[in-house]
């Protein structure tokens, strides 16, 4: 019997022993029909406890390891492991796959948990970071994903009473997670003092934000928001590992082998101890529990299942058990009764009854069971163990009748004679022993041959022969039972085997792989009877083959459902099951035989639903018994469509190149030249690769495709209209029902589909991201809302999309060969089918997976190749060609019949309203009836039917059809050779297009004044085609070889063409017969020219490097010019006929004297002054710059110089097709670009004329005319491409402040480095010398005095317990825009600072503010439309994009209450610069700092992202979408505009085009306004405005500004724009300007800031004003009608803010900054009272304690004493040149402090009046000084330094005070010192780089607030000498808070910002009494 095909019988599982219990919790509930789900192995099982019935889940490829109950309690989720895990959801009921959930985790995944409604999915991966992830199950998409934690998570759960709540958690950690937007954010449980930081296994949330968690030392953990409010001690004695919560309560389970009931509340209700009852044991160990009303199920680790009623709780029933820890290999059958026998690491041997499903006996012994072995009789079972021993067991009782230890290695096969005298024990330690069974077990013989492990032994039947296996894969013979080995072959041939379990031998040659050496075949077992063979592998796969076979490679069926190894297989002893069991997965299967007879009754199980690819029909070998494939077919298998270089690799391959050409010519280039050229009409139609992509459109216009270009032919006017979307081949091509809209895929790296309209040729959607190579095949839904594609990556990845949307649906692999056609369903829009080589699948949507069926062929037909596909007028009909010319017709997925159709394949087939239509390989047309019996009619395509309208000549009779459309009262057919016919029904045919046939085309000329050209081809005919607008082929013939090169005599009268084999000929143009040929060369004629004028010489140039002339008149060589070193590419006259000009394929330009070919050497650039007759070459110094950037990876292949010597076209291997203006000097020209062809161009000539220019297409076979458009004609329809690949070299203009903003660097909070450069050991970390205090406490000392001098003795000090923010002065204009703007009809304002945003009252000047940013805002946008009132968006800085908390996010809220609406973690690495809201206000635009500038488009209410692409190389400062468009948007930068359009999920761009103005230049763009008719206004770096209609340059409002336009805003309800820029203010200037809707009159506006010049970074227009934010923070509201201008809100320039000062008594403060001004500010008027400019940059200052003086120090080490009264200097000095850091007055007013960093303090006697010397000075300062304090009798200083040292001196002498209880002694005016041992606990465990930068104790001396480097304000206790003291958080500071102060009462703190230049002032909130 041939091994060719498959077995015809078939295995079913019946039932599975286990249950897995180890390593996998919380995985056993009840489903609402009462049964219970489990999993073990890779199989999720159903048990029935009524029925005792089981039905299995096979849909995971390896071990389950999670499950998830849907709360109806009918769904189930699992989660396997693997590289590529997926998550399948199924219904119980069914056990029918819902939804499969991938291609997100690695490794494996570990916990599933469903929300309340079940509605949502949450999943946690076993990858290094935990992956959390929630998913939409039922549409399989993932909706936000975080990294979970570092450590494993063992659970997690919904919170069932919060919405967008979950809580996880695991080793040494619990988490809060909160979802918003596509953001999850974790907060971390704190512990606290109540319990101990430890692992948690197990949780279940309960009301009130409870969460109740099971720890892994047996407590209860329960947690109140995020905090440990009280602990169940001893819960449980040992961990908890489930926790199950019910109606009634909570059920736990731990490893103490007790379950404990609980109530709602967690009081204990009861404990039930398993080990106790009668099942019990010591060490059970309880790993998942649910409790249903008075049932409680209970899975142990030793896979056992318990169901516990409760009300008889000691009575456990023991459902399930099965083999626990280490592995499984031992089985054994029972000779005579259905009993298998087991016995496993564990120790214990089980016996199975396979008709109850049950376990009958079990027993323990003493080392681990590795073999074992029942006796003829069923009396005796022998056990080989690990340890080398043997036991004898009695089979019924389990009684010992004899152990043996005769070996030390395990024994791992053991087997009786048939006989059942002797028993063979093969050992691992290579040997086999026989004993005698009669004579009690006695060792009678030895068999030694082998030299590694025993793997499997057989008894021939009459019991006198063994045969072995071993490790090394020898099988050898051995006589019985004395062990001698047999060498003799023959004494072996007749020997008849008992049993066959062997691996090796040829009776089993059939179950290895053809090609592969490996032994990972574990078991085999043969039935004789039903002549079928069971193998078990390392795979977890159980095969059935024929037996015997013989040639490897054999068929096999196979059965998937153990997960990693299968170590053992038996048939029964009546051969009705099958037994296998899994090594690691310790299970028991046990599947049911179904033999051929049988199987037509059970045919509903044969396509088994599977998510594997399963290849139980298709193995290692060919399927013989089917046909060769047909020449075609092959041919089209083997193209690949793989390319060296994809278009979408050019961006980046230019910037290498770029990179290394940075040293080339900097000159200014010239441009493009002002031609431009337009696709006019194309020769050509993909038919040789490509099947059913022609169709008419609605109005009976005709679609198909070539190279990259998608036509529309009307065959009335035969004109033609493209999309040229593409940029490379078109593979594929559907129409959508409705006939209006088409899609097409196409080839590249990452290949799209595009779905464009037919009328408008528009792009609606883009699909891309899922396949790669290339997308071979799509198909509408019947409604037309989704489609299906096919990829031709090594999967066929099938895909389905939405694709208005742009969503991807569903994806799955479909298979390993290629696939030809995807159809769906008419009726259902999740069912489709695909079909292609030996393939015909049934798919059916679930989730964001497809679940496949084969179909199933049966008796009456092959597994043939399908070609083509269609769907009947049922949902359950389909039909399909094949390969061989058959239709089959299917049923569901059954073939219920064959209907012969054509000769050869069919290739394309198409349903009709009441029947078909087929196309096939013999040039027949067939029409059917409805139900394919009757041939109604057949057309066949011959010339002699060929209609007199026809465009062309048909070259042979029957061609090949490859498409079939019908419609408008024709059948229209394309056929393989290019041709596209229409067939009327009557019978004549009319041929529309054509184009040459397959193979490349090379050979091009252009009459010399007729406009028709001539092509040859590979295809070995000669073609003339007419140009004019009859546009069809006049001639053809065929020629006996490929032809590679033709040239019209200069007289028109003659074609020369050469070809392939090294001949060519001469032929007459007109009737194209032959006038004369030669055949000198051997190699391709690759060139071949007329001399100009007479046409006296004909030039040949071949591939041998030699170019022979002949004379034409007498047909004789008279030259050969040699010379070359490699091949000829391109020959040109000179005008006189005297000269040749030579290309070769090394590169060389070479010159040749005609006739006699002798060679010339001319100076390069004497080249130019020759008059050439005819210029294509590509080479010399001409046409340099046509060479492209990355020419290294792409040659240009030809090139023509149009006869007015203006224009040089080229055409090179990208496909590209470029004008260049001649000549093209200096490297890199510019050029505009064009693209249709798909590969390379091999050719391109201008007609006679310069009308037109004719391009060849070499792999794609298409001849395309291009009309040429001079410069006047071309203003209707601008260009669709002009760039030259490098950046045009000027800059794009200058200015400061653009550059800083440019070249800003955001670093995130986290990450931030000490602002000081401090040196030293940080406090904490420092040896404590024992303090004073630890004296002997009965000494009499007297009390210890206060610390602190505290202003309110009297009162009753209350201790401050939080701050609330209530002030912040500040905005950020310097380098961020467009960010200031109107709510609530110009009653408030919006703008943000450091991470808060701030809404802020016009006329009370009150604040709120959002602090939800975790890091700095850098944009804001807030919502137009009026359906979103007040909602604002803000992007921030962040860390790289792994979606974690320090990701970049954009945050959207509602600006009155303050709510987050959604947040979106976003992959724009660094932080988002620019958002925007869409027209609707549903979408939003953001983007990113990341190199790419990513541009990114949400669906923000969903936290969905729809598109995003990279932006430009270089940054976008603003991109913004046009205010009447959900799907358009313009981004600006540096040198950068660009045009977007939003087409389902693809981003489309256009580059701003400037070729329209002369002289105009891509300038740095800052801001973006729009208006009516396409119009956008750009402003730019040079103040201009460039106006643009569409995407090209109309117009330049020359000098709007005189400095860079910043910002620009477009008022919706009027069109009016406000334009802001930098300016000087002069008299008719301003910085604002408000300009018509043209931009054509403006206004101006002069800012009354006093500045010398104004920078406006952010405008926004409000009723009747303007508010206007600036570069120097001030945000300014300026009066439209009467220009005056009202400063809302101040702040400093320039930071950092180092100083600050509070007013002894008012609630005044000052603070001093770099931009070197003082400010006064007023708390309580909230605003800005004074300013003082220093002209230098202040660093420090203080007021006197009286309040009347003020004193400033200088970075220059100046200091300045002020009256506060007047404002007027006191005194000033400069005795240090470093800067000053510290300045203070002794509280008696009478000295003045002052530290510098020249370590340094210097004191000054004020009551000496205002000369300022110096008394004295601090000696030994070790660094610079960061603060100082007097104490509050002004006798002693304390001074912290940048070491980390604080040091006290004595007042005036500047003495160093050493002694610790001296200085513990005294009592300090004020502290604000972030050093001593009484501040100690402000450092925190994170100051690695950062530091505590500032301090400062209340003014009641008990509470003290710090600053730090990550921009934190923190409130503790004072003092605070123990380490990590506790504190409270405040955030909104940028990194570094650089100094920080109570006001006078400790009603306010101040902080002061130093990246943010903004001043918090929080508001004290002190305990109540």
């Amino acid at each position: 019997m041939a091994a060719r095909s498959a077995p015809s019988c078939h295995l079913r599982l019946e039932w599975v022993y286990g249950y897995r219990g180890h390593q996998c919790r919380n995985n056993l509930y009840y489903t609402a029909a009462k049964e219970i789900v489990y999993f073990v192995a890779g199989v999720g099982v159903v048990y029935s406890p009524r029925e005792h019935r089981q039905k299995f889940y096979r849909g995971h490829s390896d071990d389950i390891i999670s499950l998830a109950l849907h709360p109806e309690r009918v769904l189930v989720a699992t989660g396997q492991v693997g590289k590529e895990p997926y998550i399948c959801v199924w219904d119980s009921y069914t056990v029918q796959t819902i939804s499969v959930l991938k291609d997100v985790h690695t490794h494996g995944i570990a916990c599933l948990a469903f929300d309340l409604d079940g509605q949502r999915l949450v999943s946690v991966g076993l990858d290094s970071k935990n992956a959390v992830c929630i998913w939409d199950w039922k549409k399989g998409k993932m909706l936000s994903m975080a990294p979970g934690h570092t450590d494993r998570i063992f659970d997690i759960s919904w919170d069932l009473y919060q919405p967008n709540r979950l809580v996880s958690c695991g080793v040494k950690h619990i988490k809060f997670w909160s979802l918003c937007g596509n953001a999850l954010t974790p907060k971390r449980g704190v512990f606290g003092k109540t319990g101990d930081l430890q692992t948690i296994l197990c949780l279940a949330c309960a009301r009130d934000e409870l969460t109740y968690s099971g720890a892994l030392n047996g407590d209860i953990y329960v947690w109140k928001g995020i905090n440990l409010i009280r602990t169940i001690q001893g819960a449980h004695t040992a961990g908890i590992f489930s926790m199950n919560s019910s109606e009634e309560g909570f059920a736990t389970g731990g490893r103490d082998g007790c379950i404990r009931l609980w109530d709602l509340t967690f009081k204990p209700i009861t404990v039930i101890d398993l080990r106790e009852t009668d099942q019990g044991y010591k060490g059970l160990s309880v790993r998942s529990v649910c409790w249903r009303g008075d049932h409680i199920l209970v899975g142990t680790q030793d896979s056992e299942i318990f169901e516990i009623v409760v009300h008889e709780r000691k009575k456990p029933f023991l459902i399930m058990q099965g083999h626990c820890e280490g592995e499984l290999w031992a089985l054994a059958i029972h000779p005579t009764k259905p009993l298998a026998v087991t016995g496993s690491d564990d120790r214990s041997v089980r016996i199975w009854s396979l008709v109850d499903h049950a376990l009958i006996a079990r027993c323990n012994m003493e080392e681990p069971i590795r073999c074992a072995a029942v006796n003829v009789d069923g009396i005796h079972l022998a056990l080989g163990k690990k340890d080398g021993s043997l036991t004898v067991l009695r089979v019924r009782d389990m009684t010992e009748v004899v152990h043996i230890k005769d070996r030390k290695e395990a024994i791992h096969e053991i087997k009786y004679s048939p006989d059942g005298t002797y028993l063979a024990v093969g050992c691992n330690d290579s040997s086999v022993d026989i004993y005698g069974v009669a004579q009690r077990y006695k060792k009678i013989g030895e068999c030694v041959g082998s030299l590694s492990f025993i793997t499997h032994l057989d008894w021939s039947s009459d019991s006198r022969y063994l045969q072995t296996n071993d490790g090394d894969g020898r099988r050898l013979f051995y006589r019985m039972p004395g062990g001698k080995e047999v060498t003799n072959k023959e004494e072996i041939k007749g020997v008849h085997w008992a049993s066959w379990t062997c691996v090796s031998g040829l009776e089993v040659n059939g179950i290895w792989p053809k090609y592969s050496d490996i032994n990972d075949i574990n078991s085999v077992d043969g039935n004789y009877i039903g002549q079928v063979l069971v193998t078990a592998d390392d795979y977890g796969i159980v095969k059935l083959f024929r037996y015997p076979c013989l040639k490897k490679g054999a068929k096999f069926k196979k059965y998937i459902g153990h997960s990693a190894h299968v170590t053992n297989v038996r048939w029964s002893h009546d051969y009705q099951w099958v037994i296998s069991i899994g090594g690691a997965d310790h299970s028991v299967f046990q599947w049911k035989f179904i033999p051929e007879r049988k199987l037509k009754d059970a045919l509903h199980i044969a396509p088994q639903e599977s998510l594997v690819d399963s290849n139980s029909d298709e193995s290692d070998s060919d399927l013989s018994d089917v046909p060769e494939l047909d020449s075609e077919i092959e041919q089209e298998t083997q193209l690949t469509y793989r390319r060296q270089v994809y278009k979408e690799d050019l961006p980046q391959l230019k910037e290498q190149y770029k990179e290394k050409q940075k040293s080339g010519t900097s000159k200014r280039k010239q441009r493009a030249p002002e031609n431009s050229i337009r696709l006019h009409f194309v020769h050509g139609y993909r038919g040789y690769d490509c099947r059913s992509n022609l169709f008419y459109t609605q109005i009976g216009e005709i679609v198909y495709h070539v190279a990259a270009v998608g036509v529309i032919y009307n065959r009335q006017q035969n004109t033609q209209r493209f999309y040229l979307g593409h940029d490379d081949d078109i593979l594929c091509l559907a129409i959508h029902p409705l006939k209006d809209y088409v899609a097409t895929g196409q080839v590249g790296r990452d290949p799209s589909v595009h779905i464009w309209d037919t009328e408008t040729i528009k792009p609606l959607s883009i699909l891309k991201g899922h396949h790669q190579c290339g997308v071979c095949a799509v198909d509408f839904s019947a409604d037309g809302k989704r489609l299906a594609s096919v990829g031709i990556d090594d999967g066929h990845t099938v895909v389905l999309w939405d694709w208005k949307k742009g969503e991807k649906l569903s994806i799955t692999r479909g298979s390993k060969d290629k696939i030809f056609v995807v159809k769906m369903n008419p009726c259902v829009p999740d069912k489709l089918i695909t079909a292609g080589i030996k393939h015909m699948k049934f798919w059916r949507r679930a989730g964001g997976g497809l679940i496949g069926r084969k179909g199933y062929v049966g008796t009456l037909g092959r597994n043939d190749t399908m070609m083509c596909a269609v769907y009947g007028w049922t949902e359950e009909m389909a039909f399909s060609g094949t390969s061989t010319g058959d239709v089959y017709i299917w049923r569901d997925v059954f073939l219920v019949k064959t209907v012969k159709a054509h000769d050869g394949p069919v290739f394309s087939m198409h349903a009709l309203e009441k029947g078909f239509v087929t196309g096939g390989k013999d040039g027949m047309v067939a029409l059917w009836d409805d139900s394919f019996e009757r041939c109604l009619k057949t057309y066949a395509i011959k010339r002699a039917a060929l209609a007199p309208g026809s465009k062309g000549l048909l070259l042979e009779d029957n061609p090949s059809i490859r498409a079939i459309s019908l419609g408008h009262g024709h059948i229209l057919v394309g056929t393989k050779n290019g041709e596209i016919l229409e067939v009327d029904k009557s019978g004549p045919i009319t041929l529309l297009v054509q184009g040459h046939m397959e193979g490349e085309v090379w050979g091009l000329a252009t009459h010399p004044y007729l406009p028709i050209c001539a092509t040859v081809s590979d295809d070995k005919t000669l073609r003339i085609w007419d140009l004019s607008p009859s546009h069809c082929m006049l001639a053809v013939r065929k020629l006996k070889k490929g032809g590679r090169c033709c040239c019209f005599s200069p007289d028109g009268k003659a074609l020369a063409v050469g070809l392939c084999d090294g001949s060519f000929l001469m032929a007459n143009a007109d009737t194209l017969e032959d006038l004369v040929s030669f055949h000198h060369r051997k190699d391709i004629i690759s060139d071949i020219r007329f001399s100009p004028g007479s046409g006296k010489y004909l030039a040949v140039a071949s591939h041998d490097s030699f170019i022979d002339i002949y004379n034409v008149m007498s047909s004789k060589r008279v030259g050969i010019c040699k010379g070359a070193t490699s091949y000829i590419t391109h020959i040109d006259w000179d005008i006189r006929g005297k000269l040749l000009q030579v290309n070769t394929g090394a590169k060389e330009q070479l010159f040749f004297e005609a006739p006699r070919g002798k060679r010339q050497t001319i100076p390069s650039a004497e080249v130019e002054k020759i008059g050439w007759a005819s210029w294509t070459s590509v080479l010399g110094l001409c046409c340099e710059g046509i060479w492209p950037v990355i020419g290294e990876v792409t040659d240009v292949t030809a090139s023509c110089l149009s006869s007015d010597k203006m224009v040089l076209a080229t055409g090179d291997d990208m496909g590209f097709v470029k004008l260049f203006r001649y000549p093209a000097k200096g490297k890199f020209g510019k050029f505009k670009r064009y693209v249709a062809h798909s590969a390379h161009v091999t050719n391109v000539r201008w007609t006679y004329d310069d009308s037109m220019l004719v391009t060849l297409g070499g792999a794609d076979m298409s001849l395309m005319v291009w009309t040429n458009e001079m410069e006047s004609y071309r203003e209707k329809k601008p260009c669709d491409s002009e760039e030259s690949d490098v950046d045009s070299e000027e800059d794009g203009g200058y200015d400061s402040d653009v550059t800083r903003e440019n070249e800003m660097s955001y670093t995130i909070r986290a990450l931030s480095t000490n602002i000081r450069p401090m040196f030293g050991t940080k406090p904490h970390l420092q040896q404590k010398e024992p303090s004073v205090d630890e004296r002997p406490p009965v000494s009499r000392a007297p009390p210890q005095p206060e610390k602190l001098q505290t202003n309110n003795v009297g009162k009753k000090k209350r201790p401050i317990e939080d701050l609330v923010l209530e002030l912040v002065f500040g905005y950020r204009g310097r380098d961020c825009r467009n960010n200031v703007h109107y709510l609530n009809d110009g009653d408030d304002i919006i703008y943000h600072t450091a991470s808060i945003g701030i809404l802020h009252n016009v006329a009370t000047g009150a604040q709120s503010f959002y602090q939800e940013h975790n890091d700095d805002i850098l944009c804001l946008t807030v919502n137009q439309h009026p359906k979103f009132i007040n909602i604002v968006a803000t992007g921030q800085v962040g860390d790289s994009a792994d979606m974690s908390a320090t990701a970049p996010s954009i945050h959207i809220w509602d600006a009155i209450n303050k709510q987050t609406l959604s947040i979106l973690r976003c992959y724009h690495s660094k932080g988002v610069c620019s958002v925007s809201f869409s027209a609707t206000g549903k979408l939003l635009l953001s983007v990113g700092l990341d190199p790419e500038h990513t541009i990114t488009i949400w669906r923000w209410q969903e936290g969905a992202k729809i598109a995003s692409k990279a932006g430009h190389n270089q940054r976008i400062f603003v991109a913004e979408f046009r205010p009447d468009s959900d799907s358009q948007f313009v981004s600006v930068g540096v040198k950068h505009v660009k045009f977007w359009t939003l087409a389902g999920r693809a981003l489309l761009s256009k580059k701003g085009l400037l070729s329209a103005l002369e002289d105009a230049r891509m300038q740095t763009m800052l801001a973006v306004a729009f208006g009516a008719n396409n119009l956008t206004f750009t402003g730019t770096i040079s103040g201009d405005v460039c106006v643009w209609k569409d995407h090209i340059l109309c117009r330049v409002v020359a000098r709007a500004h005189n400095g860079p336009v910043f910002a620009m805003y477009t008022t919706l309800r009027d069109g009016l724009i406000v334009t802001g820029g930098k300016e000087r203010p002069s008299k008719e200037g301003g910085a604002v300007k408000l300009w018509d809707q043209e931009l054509r009159r403006c206004r101006a506006f002069r800012l009354e800031t006093g500045q010398a010049t104004d920078c406006v970074r952010s405008v926004c227009r409000g009723k009747g004003k303007i508010l206007v934010g600036t570069k120097n923070a001030e945000i300014i509201e300026v009066g439209e009608k009467n220009a005056a201008c009202n400063i809302l809100v101040n702040g400093h320039v320039d930071g950092p803010i180092w100083g600050l000062a509070t007013h002894p008594s008012r609630d005044f403060f000052l603070s001093a900054a770099e931009d070197g001004t003082v400010i006064l500010w007023d708390i309580a008027d909230k605003k800005m009272l004074n300013k003082v400019n220093l002209g230098h940059a202040a660093h420090t200052v203080c007021y006197s304690p009286e309040g009347d003086m003020v004193a400033i120090g200088m970075k220059n080490g100046e200091f300045i004493i002020l009256l506060v009264s007047s404002l007027k200097i006191w005194g000033k000095k400069r005795d240090r040149r470093c800067a000053i850091h510290d300045i203070r007055f002794s509280p008696d007013s009478q000295f003045l402090a002052v530290g510098s960093s020249e370590n340094s303090v210097d004191f000054y006697d004020l009551s000496l009046g205002p000369t300022l010397n110096r008394i004295s000075y601090c000696r030994d300062i070790p660094s610079f000084v960061i603060q100082m304090d007097f104490s509050a009798d002004s006798r002693y200083l304390q001074v912290s330094t940048g070491c980390y040292k604080r040091h006290v001196y004595e007042v005036p002498s500047g003495r160093h005070l050493m002694d610790p209880a001296a200085i513990d002694r005294i009592t300090w005016a004020t502290w604000t010192s972030i050093l001593g041992n009484e501040v100690l606990g402000i450092w925190s465990r994170h100051a690695e780089k950062a530091d505590v930068n500032c301090a400062c104790v209340s003014h009641s001396g008990i509470s003290l607030v710090t600053g730090d480097d990550f921009g934190m304000v923190k409130l503790f206790d004072f003092p605070c000498p123990e380490k990590f003291a506790k504190h409270k958080r405040f955030l909104g500071h940028s990194p570094h808070v650089t100094n920080i102060r109570f006001t006078s009462g400790d009603r306010h703190v101040i902080s002061a910002g130093g990246d943010d230049c903004s001043l918090f002032v929080w508001r004290c909130v002190h305990t109540p009494h």
